[in-house]
């Protein structure tokens, strides 16, 4: 019985580690398209006094 446990303590070590890099992928995701967003094309985004 004392396998079973360590396994069932594994298995959810290792769906807790799954969920983690899960979220932390979206969160990433979720950055990179607030930043693009904010900035869609940096070249329209450029300081008037310099194209001349």
């Amino acid at each position: 019985m004392a396998a079973r446990n360590q396994y069932t303590y594994e298995k959810r070590q290792k769906e807790l580690a799954k969920k983690k890099k899960k979220e932390e992928k979206l969160q990433r995701k979720m950055e990179k398209k607030n930043q693009v967003e904010e900035d869609p094309d940096p070249e329209t985004n450029q300081d008037p006094s310099k194209e001349a």
